[in-house]
């Protein structure tokens, strides 16, 4: 027989486009459409509904970019139509583009009821199944004019369209038409019959039986449609493929168990507001689909956007409700947003699973057993032990296939973290988080899946995601098809509970991978938008601290403790942890607004800590000044997490030392503990441990070098940093002032249109150069880098992370290793030698880079080079990232342990604070005696009944046993311990010396939370 099959397949092509699909609303009828145009913000949906409108036509241009106009659309159904499936199509002016990053709109019925949201894949309203006629169609819709920032179809481009204050007022949108039709079920059968057998030809071998079967029913099949009346043959048609898809999947098929899902970033390419009104939209939309379809199963994770919907709509909110008592809508995930898990501190970590895990509780008595995170970039080997403590065991994501150099050997595997906990993983072979159930999506998960021979389980988000939108009825009726369909993997719709049962069952003897899951790609995350990067780690540290001086203050001197407040504050936070906010990978707009909201989230703060520490400190005639550490270790006489009087905290004002000119230009900074050389170029060129006799800078290296590089990723901008960077660059040595401001030698430079100032100081007592650096950022697509090459041969080095830190080798040897060329760390990295080390810390960067060379001549020593990464540049989304003033700070420690890194990531993100009181002392509420175990949180009990909240973890990366001793009027006997929801665990409880201390024995980087009730 001869080949046809291109002639075949492009006859189904044009058949589909051009007669059957229109052929699926046979008959329509016009709508009367009238239009009021909100100024400004939108408004509550009742004025939306009671606002005066005027007619508008199809084709007239609408939508000024971010606003939003409400529509009436009013008709009747014809007589004619009565029997008969009727819907209205109605045409916001939809671009091809997908949805989520276009016009959309939510449909309202007269008195506000929420009926359907409104996108390119899915603009049609049920009216009636069938209609009697003469039906009133009465509706408003709320259409909301999100320009498309690619909608020139060149991706990456900069736009002013990311922020209404220069996205101009130009309307983006023409209305489309707006029409009642009748559906014809059987044609949209047939269309749904041709999608999925011609989408699975299209994947099976060439030299396979199967393809031609199908290829020879679809030539029937197309045969018997007349073009003139599809209508009328469409059911001749459907009978010549009822053979070829009652064929069924083959026993050793692959199975996929289908999801509906929407991933709706909480802020990216829209701001925060708009994401509210997306969430409604989906919500309306897969309500009503699990209505209709009692196959499918919707889950939706963030637990934030669940508040936004209980908060703004109500009465869609009571529609997911009731789909979750169902079983059917499952909250997933069980965090408060899909955060990154990179850059979020320890606590924040813990929180983010504690507030999302602790709201599906309280509103639907779900517990989450999975962490649903499909599209964050990247996974921090502190997590698997976060994960386990806060009461689930197993992790979704399919981000780590966007990697670009190495393809990741597993798709289903234990995660083992920094502790050795282990997290039963799946990522979904069919490499997308918005799966639109196609046959070619499908077939690439069977074939792609890595576990095939000892696994036949995979899971398929199955919607419309990013900006929303959600599964459609063709989804479901594709998936139907394919429940067993020979040629294709068996789909089923089911629950990610479900799921994971089955995977886990049918694979116990799984692969482990061992720490971090790094995506090589959007490493620039950690850099770009460093104000925003900024605003997350002082709130992490103002959080910490306005936790223990309230619980303090609580139980020392009666103090309200601020439960609203904090609880408020934290789900603030940890909105912007959200993985396009705190990574910087969203508009103009976002940003803007997380700099005011981080600004008045710190203000806040400051105000309950100063009101903590003044209960605490005392009022009255003759008070003193008191000294505040809130860090987890001692300093300068003043107790971990206490305070102490000026006189009685020997040293706790520690002076720097004064500034030497040396002959020739440049000065010394020397305590007698380390001696530190600043050359006429402003660079550190000795960093000598006295106390070791051990110079830390490399031989003919200079620290405290600024290195700028071109910075134009291939694409990604605001999110990638491609390896190529590297090849050129300039070090920044041209000096424009140098000299000595008090105790500090002060630097400033200019270069492009930036000026940079710093201050060198070094501590009268410790060994450690303190740079604060001031950059006023003014370049364009470049990045900024801080060098500190360093005499150190390190085959590896450490960078803190949630609850310990992590090992990454310092060289390249394979491929694995040359990817992660750019890396994320909390406050410090840290490399040694055996007997002595160096720490880099800092107070408010995460992108970083270590590279080694070995150099030449006598020497032939290894210098081994720290770069922390400051500012960047890019265009997109926002053409305005980073212009303006950043501050920096960062401290050199020669001679550090790890311990001693831990302690100065501490000290440099927990400064003490000084209070007028009459108070001497303030005693802990917690004292450890170990160093090597830290207190990451001290509060009180969420459950607001006065316990105590402790949360400790080994730092160093060894055994250790400690005691810990609580402050008067707690029950040490009756502490236990418990979850990250506070909750009792079943293990034993902690063992209790003699002398009433809770003695601990903890295992490298293990985290425990203890909960202590009064006495």
């Amino acid at each position: 027989m001869h080949d046809d099959r291109n002639l075949v397949e492009a006859r189904l092509e044009r058949v589909l486009r051009e007669r059957i699909r229109p052929a699926v609303h046979p008959v329509t009828a016009p709508l009367a459409v009238e239009v009021w145009t909100a100024p400004g913000e939108p408004v509550p949906v009742a004025e939306g509904l009671a606002a005066p409108t005027r007619p508008i036509a199809a084709g007239t241009p609408w939508g000024a970019p971010w606003g939003t106009s409400w529509f009436k659309v009013t008709g009747e159904v014809p007589a004619a139509w009565a029997g008969r499936t009727v819907e209205a199509v109605l045409d916001l002016g939809f671009t091809p583009r997908t949805p989520g990053f276009q016009c959309e709109g939510l449909v309202y019925e007269p008195d506000g009821t929420p009926v359907k949201g409104l996108h390119p894949r899915n603009a049609h309203v049920r009216v009636g199944a069938p209609a009697a006629g003469g039906e009133r169609v009465h509706w408003h819709v709320e259409a909301a004019s999100n320009p498309d920032l690619e909608a020139d179809g060149v991706p990456f481009r900069p736009t002013p369209l990311g922020d209404p204050a220069t996205a101009g007022d130009a309307p983006l949108y023409v209305l489309g038409e707006m029409r009642l039709a009748v559906f014809d079920e059987t044609v949209w059968d047939l269309v749904m019959d041709l999608e999925v057998l011609g989408e699975l030809m299209a994947e099976l071998p060439v030299d396979g039986a199967r393809r031609w079967e199908i290829l020879r029913a679809v030539g029937r099949a197309l045969d018997a449609v007349d073009l003139q009346d599809v209508n009328g043959t469409a059911p001749a048609a459907r009978d010549r493929l009822a053979d070829v898809l009652a064929a069924p999947a083959a026993p050793a098929a692959h199975r996929v168990s289908a999801v509906g899902h929407a991933h709706i970033d909480s802020a990216w390419l829209w701001p925060l507001r708009e994401t509210v009104r997306k969430v409604a939209r989906t919500a309306a939309n897969m309500t009503r689909l699990l209505d209709d379809e009692p196959d499918f199963v919707f889950a939706m994770s963030q637990a934030q956007q669940f508040a936004w919907l209980k908060e703004h709509r109500p009465e869609v909110y009571a529609r997911v409700t009731k789909a979750v008592a169902d079983g059917r809508f499952v909250p997933a995930g069980g965090m408060w947003v899909e955060s990154d898990t990179n850059m979020p501190g320890s606590e924040a970590m813990a929180r983010q699973f504690a507030y999302g895990k602790r709201f599906f509780l309280d509103e639907f008595g779900v517990e989450s057993d999975e962490v649903w995170l499909p599209d964050t970039f990247g996974f921090a080997a502190g997590l698997p032990q976060i994960i386990r403590a806060a009461g689930a065991r197993r992790l979704l994501t399919q981000k780590i296939s966007w990697s670009r150099t190495n393809s990741f050997p597993h798709h289903t595997f234990d995660w083992e973290g920094i502790d050795g906990t282990r997290i039963f993983t799946h990522f979904p072979p069919v490499d997308t988080y918005n799966c639109e159930m196609t046959g070619a999506q499908l077939a690439h998960a069977a074939r792609n899946f890595k576990e095939k021979g000892t696994a036949r389980h995979s899971l398929a988000p199955a919607g419309y995601g990013d900006g929303g939108g959600g599964t459609t009825r063709e989804m479901v009726a594709k998936a139907a098809r394919m429940r067993s369909l020979e040629g294709a993997p068996r789909v089923r719709w089911e629950t990610p509970a479900d799921f994971f049962a089955r995977a886990e069952a049918e694979y116990p003897d799984r692969p482990v991978w061992v720490g971090e899951l790094y995506l090589e790609l959007h490493r620039a995350t950690l850099t770009s938008q460093a104000q925003t990067k900024r605003g997350n780690r002082r709130s992490e540290a103002l959080l910490a601290e306005a936790e223990l001086w309230a619980a303090t203050a609580a139980v020392r001197a009666g103090h309200p403790y601020p439960y609203d407040d904090l609880d408020r504050l934290w789900k603030t936070v940890l909105l912007h942890q959200f993985h396009d906010i705190l990574p910087g990978s969203s508009i103009a707009w976002v940003h803007r607004e997380a700099r005011a909201t981080y600004a008045r989230v710190a203000a806040e703060l400051e105000d309950l800590i100063g009101g903590a520490q003044r209960a605490l400190a005392g009022d009255g005639p003759g008070g003193g000044e008191l000294v505040f550490n809130a860090a987890p270790h001692a300093r300068g006489g003043v107790p971990a997490g206490g305070a102490a009087a000026r006189a009685g905290a020997a040293g706790s004002v520690v002076q720097d030392v004064a500034p030497v000119a040396l002959d020739g230009g440049g000065y010394v900074l020397d305590n007698g503990l380390l001696r530190v050389e600043i050359d006429p170029r402003g660079l550190v060129v000795s960093a000598y441990d006295r106390v070791a006799d051990r110079e830390a800078i490399a031989p003919g290296g200079a620290a405290n070098l600024l290195q700028l590089h071109p910075d134009f990723p291939n694409q990604w901008d605001a999110w990638d940093v491609d390896a190529f960077y590297r090849n050129t660059g300039s070090d920044l040595t041209e000096v424009t002032e140098l000299g000595v401001a008090g105790s500090a030698v002060r630097v400033v430079r200019t270069f492009g249109d930036s000026r940079v100032s710093q201050s060198l100081t070094v501590p009268a007592d410790v060994r450690r150069l303190d740079i604060d650096t001031e950059v006023d950022w003014h370049e364009r697509e470049k990045f900024l880098k801080l060098a500190f090459p360093l005499d150190v041969k390190a085959d590896r080095y450490a960078s803190e992370t949630q609850f310990g830190h992590v090992h990454r080798p310092t060289h390249q040897n394979t491929s694995w290793e040359w990817a992660k060329f750019e890396a994320c760390n909390h406050r410090f990295v840290h490399l040694d030698e055996p007997g002595w080390g160096v720490a880099v810390v800092n107070d408010a960067t995460y992108g970083h880079d270590v590279t080694r060379a070995v150099r030449t001549g006598a020497d032939a020593g290894t210098t081994t080079t720290v770069r922390a990464s400051l500012l960047r540049a890019p265009r997109y989304p926002d053409p305005e990232t980073d212009q303006g003033v950043h501050r920096f700070h960062h401290a050199l420690v020669p001679g550090a342990t790890i311990g001693d890194a831990v302690r100065e990531g501490y000290r440099a993100n927990l400064p003490e604070r000084t209070v007028t009181g009459t108070a001497a002392r303030v005693a802990p509420l917690v004292t450890v005696a170990e160093d090597a175990v830290v207190a990451s949180a001290v509060k009180l009990a969420d459950d607001r009944g006065g316990d105590l909240v402790v949360r400790l973890y080994e730092a160093h990366g060894g055994r250790v046993r400690t005691s810990v001793r609580f402050a008067e009027g707690f029950d040490a006997a009756r502490a236990a311990y418990v979850d990250l929801l506070e909750r009792p665990l079943p293990e034993a409880k902690p063992a209790v010396a003699a002398d009433g201390a809770v003695v601990l024995a903890l295992r490298p980087f293990q985290m425990v939370t203890l909960r202590v009730p009064r006495a």
